[in-house]
């Protein structure tokens, strides 16, 4: 969808824009109950053994109940387990978790993931795309079939004027390395992009880190007032202000995976107090529960004094953790008319197939358009066409050999520059990928195939560009038919070579050293390929049946040449087949063959993307 479609749709809609905080029409009881969280980690040491590991306890027995129209806020220090808990209770932890986490009473579903909000502590977004464009793929991709695509992009608009980005409406997002909307800006299309969905249930981690005063209380009473309207609200935050403090229906108290509060807000000084750490002036709460739960108490002569934590611990679980039990029991009973929510869900999408794939490849196409056509890289292409040009320039039959190591060059040089190009494809998209397919947004397979195919314009206009220099300046045949099967073969030599990279980088998921495999294996391939070594003993000799330049040259040869034509040779004219570069390789010019070599490629093609998907499986399913 290009920036004039939204915007005639726009024009059309000249109502008020939608309120987001209305009511939801599924209320959420969030319960968690003894929560434990345990991780496998390796011992550093000059005297620990090499791969000893250790199992260490991030989180130690949580437990709490968040009801509809509630806001909590988890507060603790670094390292505390804020995001680990908030994280598990999003249903996006696996591993060794432990305890009861349920919605309703059910545990977590395809519906209820589709119906939960997730905001990250890093904003993941594409740079290019400008804040009305983002907010509205997001809602065609994440809103209903029931909802019209004027409508969707209504609710996108109401979005923007609620969250306060109208001014920056047409401004890019950007990235540290891109300039574009500000960090307060970019934080706030992050949380538009769940508030789209109207979700039951929504969790923030660190929706203020980073922002002034006036924009975190500006988000913060949002946030609010979307709990005020039946949802279930949970976040992660670091000292938040008085006046932020005190908008929390609930506070979680947590130091080093132990919960040393859980309750209402207002009365968390007064039961600290009661315990004998009451604050020594009028101070801000958050700044006071965070001295605690760094073991540090001030007193009214400001001398500082370690807090017993073990204490406040045994405490808590004495006295509060006892009262909540019976409490969770009694919200189980009364929460259970609410279950139709999952029945309703049924585990579908919210939109079909084919809506996915149009939506994410138009937004694939505006993003990568500046990647894929960028000056340096058409440059690139141009400067390495006319260099081969030159060098090859008007060449005929009678320097054979030449013309034999230009194609094998054109092979090789196709094989590398498409292969490095998709090897960033799927690490570069990871993090946008995990938290897509976390939410539920789109099927796998749509956001594959929209990949692959954006990316063709780039994959085969600049191949073929190239080809059209270098073929007529170099004085290969000036044949129609002979110029088409060598540009159908150079393009089916990129196609594969760009699938080998998109699996190399879907299963490695590491820039360097996907990098790193693929050069040692597009070497192999181009030494297998028959140019540089014509005698290949037996043994080894299997590795040209899976290379990619052996059928591509195979291919080139048979475009350029056929069974009977002669080059001149020290004994007046010789047969092509003849030719030690053809001869060795076994090149054979029946239509049979070449399509036997065809074939070879094709299946590669699609060997090397199924491998790509199977390895992008993985991404955004939480681990059991």
């Amino acid at each position: 969808m290009d920036h004039q479609e939204i915007a005639d749709i726009e024009s059309q809609n000249v109502d008020t824009p939608p309120d987001v905080s209305h009511k939801v029409k599924r209320q959420v009881t969030l319960k968690f109950d003894d929560v434990v969280y345990k991780i496998k980690t390796k011992k550093g040491g000059i005297f620990t053994k090499k791969g000893e590991t250790v199992e260490k306890e991030i989180l130690k027995g949580v437990t709490g109940v968040v009801e509809p129209g509630e806001m909590l806020a988890m507060l603790g220090p670094s390292g505390s387990g804020k995001t680990t808990l908030l994280t598990a209770l999003g249903g996006r932890l696996g591993g060794k978790l432990h305890g009861s986490i349920t919605y309703n009473g059910e545990a977590f579903s395809n519906a209820m993931k589709r119906n939960t909000g997730f905001v990250t502590q890093d904003d993941v977004l594409y740079p290019h795309l400008t804040v009305l464009e983002t907010l509205v793929f997001t809602a065609l991709l994440r809103l209903p079939n029931s909802v019209t695509k004027e409508k969707k992009v209504e609710h996108a608009k109401g979005v923007i004027d609620q969250l306060g980005l109208t001014r920056c409406k047409d401004s890019i997002v950007g990235s540290p390395y891109l300039r574009g909307v500000s960090g307060g800006e970019r934080k706030r299309v992050s949380i538009g992009q769940e508030l789209l969905i109207n979700p039951s249930l929504l969790f923030l981690d660190e929706p203020t880190s980073g922002l002034d005063s006036t924009t975190a209380q500006r988000i913060v009473s949002t946030l609010w007032e979307l709990a005020c309207g039946g949802r279930t609200v949970v976040m992660t935050i670091h000292q938040p202000s008085s006046r932020l403090y005190y908008m929390f229906h609930k506070v979680l108290l947590l130091s080093e995976g132990n919960t040393f509060y859980f309750g209402k807000g207002s009365e968390a000084i007064e039961y600290f107090s009661n315990m004998g750490y009451a604050p020594s002036v009028a101070m801000n709460p958050s700044d006071f529960l965070l001295d605690l739960a760094n073991g540090i108490y001030t007193d009214e002569f400001n001398a500082d004094h370690v807090v017993d934590k073990q204490k406040l611990i045994s405490v808590y679980k004495g006295n509060c953790a006892a009262q909540s039990k019976p409490a969770l029991k009694g919200i189980d009973d009364s929460g259970k008319d609410q279950n139709r929510f999952q029945e309703e869900g049924s585990g579908k999408w919210p939109t079909n197939w084919g809506q996915q794939f149009l939506v994410l490849l138009r937004r694939d196409i505006k993003e990568r358009r500046h990647e894929s056509f960028s000056l340096l890289r058409v440059c690139q292409v141009l400067v390495v066409a006319l260099i081969s040009g030159l060098l090859w320039f008007k060449s005929d039959i009678s320097h054979l050999q030449d013309q034999i190591g230009l194609l094998f060059f054109i092979s090789g040089f196709w094989g590398f520059f498409p292969l490095f190009q998709a090897i960033f494809t799927f690490p570069q998209e990871l993090m946008m990928l995990q938290k897509e397919r976390s939410s539920g947004m789109y099927r796998l397979s749509s956001y594959f195939m929209s990949r692959v195919v954006a990316d063709l314009p780039m994959e085969l206009v600049l191949p073929t560009i190239f080809l059209i220099i270098t073929y007529w300046m170099a004085g290969l045949k000036a044949n129609v038919v002979n110029f088409m099967c060598t540009l159908l073969s150079l393009l089916l030599n990129v196609l594969v070579a760009q699938g080998l990279g998109l699996a190399l980088g879907a299963s490695v998921m590491d820039q360097k050293a996907a990098t790193t495999l693929a050069s040692v294996i597009m070497l192999c391939f181009l030494l297998a390929g028959g140019f540089y070594v014509q005698h290949v003993p037996k043994f080894i000799a299997w590795i040209k049946y899976i290379s990619i330049s052996y059928y591509t040259y195979q291919l080139f040869i048979g475009s350029q040449y056929r069974y009977g034509e002669t080059y001149p040779c020290s004994s007046g004219q010789c047969p092509i087949v003849e030719f030690p570069s053809i001869k060795q390789i076994g090149v054979h010019f029946g239509l049979h063959d070449q399509l036997m070599a065809a074939l070879g490629l094709v299946i590669m093609l699609i060997v090397y993307r199924v491998i790509a998907y199977v390895a992008l499986m993985r991404i955004g399913v939480t681990k059991n």
